[in-house]
């Protein structure tokens, strides 16, 4: 049974630092597309980050230059290294996995992914 585990989440002051991990367990297909997800409370999930197949990152536009997604080299664990964290950044992130090739417009999509972590809430204040 496939888990995704999230973790490292937290309250900081704008401009603060953080780095999300995504544990990954109970699989075995060595071929896969994660995601990084968020969604504030009345909003809709967006997508944050993916990470295609090939190893390839994409992002949101609100997010590039200050967000990076990673895999450590067992590609167990997924990062998401959050700098210059800014208020409307405040959300429950989730990270998500599914075990096909996606296009890079659908790496971004919620609905593209079939595995979802239970969360890990990041607070940013002014």
């Amino acid at each position: 049974q496939v888990q995704l585990v999230e973790s490292g989440g937290g309250s900081v002051q704008s401009g603060g630092s953080l780095r999300l991990s995504c544990v990954i367990s109970g699989y075995t297909y060595s071929s896969y597309c994660m995601g990084w997800f968020r969604q504030a409370p009345g909003k809709e999930r967006e997508g944050v980050a993916g990470l295609d197949s090939n190893g390839r990152d994409y992002y949101a536009d609100s997010v590039k230059g200050r967000f990076t997604i990673s895999q450590d080299n067992t590609q167990t664990i997924i990062f998401l290294q959050m700098y210059n964290l800014k208020p409307e950044d405040t959300a429950m992130y989730y990270c998500a996995l599914v075990f096909i090739r996606l296009s890079e417009s659908a790496l971004l999509r919620p609905v593209a992914f079939q595995y979802w972590g239970q969360g890990t809430q990041v607070t940013v204040s002014s």
